[in-house]
């Protein structure tokens, strides 16, 4: 590392890679400091044996292929795939879709048998919402608006979303809509070759747009004088910068990096009113070379609960899972299949446990999901070879994000972190914050918001 940059991007989530990119591209020296090991955030991977893992669930609308296009290049959106085949079963019914706008309003029609015009004027409503609308609405009204008392419609709605973001019926219906929105343009899309292949392809990018990209870098501090940025504290050495990214956690962004007393009164007493995203558990599953798995769809949303329940969604006592199915053609090369399965949670429930317990209840999640699995994948035991569990405790240790939030905070903190500068001159932040800003798509996005401010600033 060189002792002074432009720019210090804090954190290589995709909304720090991209904010680096976009920023090295305008002609900025740019230190990528990333405390982990490995690039990516939650947007990443690990080996184990002689399998390669995604961290997580991972989908994302058709815009991610024009923001990959104009943004990283072309040889990074022709790698993006539509997700062919989504499955939900659990006690309201079971449905197989692609999950667009065509395939939901035939389904809405045909089996859930809601009348034409009350699902286009739902379409309609969707389709226009932005983040300057009324945000009084929640989306619990806004299903009874369209769907009243149809709690098995408001659960094919709803619950997918609730994986891709951790929303809740009590949020405001823009971050429900905007979101939903998105995806029923043309469906769900993955990176074909997996975040290994991606997160390998940025870093080349990166490194030839001249970015410093530093591994094991962790950011102690943000420095500052008469409420602007100077530079950053990494790995105890003093790095001067005139502006900095922070790909972190809102939060401790705040009032670990920067600390409380760079910030005015009433932004901190509004900060107070911001609430963490609830985080994840996962279950990854290597299957043994030469078996093979039939095709259960690429995502496959399943539940035992009566109901749609954001909160029995992130109880620790399981009852919805998301399998997420990595078949050969999405790694070609290694020719392998993997299962991912995907639980939100809540850090309470597994922080204070002791080492005993963590252990055996991730053993317990495990076991849970094999039982569980074998109704899709019979024989599943004796298909896999390898098997692990993430907690929001892993995911605490491995982001530094507070409580192990997977999106960020609510809705309720994109505003903070979009005045972050009006508070210290210089200082921005980027990332999964506010539910609309979530998933790869907002994360990227959002990546390019923020550099597009720090080069205004940084010109000025």
């Amino acid at each position: 590392m060189k002792d002074i940059y432009d720019v210090i991007v804090i954190g290589s989530g995709l909304g720090g890679l991209t904010a680096a990119n976009r920023l090295a591209r305008c002609g900025y020296s740019v230190l990528l400091a990333e405390q982990h090991s490995q690039l990516g955030g939650l947007a990443t991977y690990f080996r184990r044996k002689h399998h390669v893992f995604d961290v997580a669930l991972h989908g994302f609308p058709i815009g991610m292929k024009k923001s990959f296009r104009k943004y990283w290049g072309t040889e990074f959106s022709d790698r993006i795939v539509q997700v062919q085949k989504i499955r939900f079963d659990n006690p309201q019914f079971q449905v197989e879709t692609t999950f667009d706008a065509d395939d939901f309003t035939r389904l809405l029609e045909e089996q859930f048998e809601v009348p034409r015009e009350r699902i286009d004027a739902f379409f309609h409503t969707v389709r226009t919402m932005n983040y300057y609308d009324d945000q009084s609405e929640r989306t619990r009204a806004l299903f009874e608006r369209f769907f009243p008392g149809r709690l098995d419609v408001w659960r094919l709605l709803m619950e997918p979303i609730t994986y891709a973001n951790g929303s809740t019926l009590d949020e405001p219906a823009i971050s429900y809509g905007i979101v939903f929105g998105n995806f029923m343009s043309k469906g769900v899309y993955t990176f074909q070759g997996g975040t290994d292949l991606l997160l390998d392809m940025m870093a080349n990018t990166l490194r030839s747009n001249g970015v410093d990209c530093e591994t094991s870098a962790r950011v102690e501090k943000v420095m500052t004088q008469d409420r602007k940025v100077v530079g950053a504290v990494v790995n105890g050495k003093e790095i001067a910068a005139r502006a900095v990214v922070s790909n972190g956690n809102l939060l401790g962004t705040i009032h670990e990096l920067a600390g409380d007393d760079c910030f005015g009164e009433e932004f901190l007493k509004g900060l107070q009113d911001v609430r963490l995203s609830n985080s994840s558990c996962q279950v990854y599953l290597g299957i043994k070379p030469g078996e093979t798995i039939d095709d259960i769809g690429d995502l496959l949303f399943t539940s035992t609960h009566p109901v749609f329940d954001s909160s029995a969604i992130c109880s620790r006592n399981i009852s919805s899972r998301t399998y997420s199915v990595y078949y050969p053609w999405m790694r070609p090369e290694q020719g392998q299949y993997t299962i991912v399965a995907s639980m939100n949670g809540c850090y309470e429930d597994w922080g204070d446990l002791s080492r005993e317990d963590y252990r055996a209840g991730k053993k317990q999640m495990i076991e849970e999901t094999l039982d569980a699995l074998d109704r899709y994948v019979p024989g599943i035991r004796g298909k896999v070879d390898y098997t692990e569990a993430a907690t929001p405790k892993t995911f605490a240790r491995y982001t530094l994000h507070d409580n192990g939030a997977s999106f960020g905070t609510k809705f309720d903190g994109l505003r903070y972190s979009m005045e972050l500068s009006e508070q210290v001159a210089g200082l921005y932040h980027t990332g999964s914050v506010g539910i609309i800003m979530s998933g790869w798509l907002g994360s990227v996005n959002y990546g390019v918001m923020t550099a597009n401010e720090a080069d205004k600033y940084l010109n000025a």
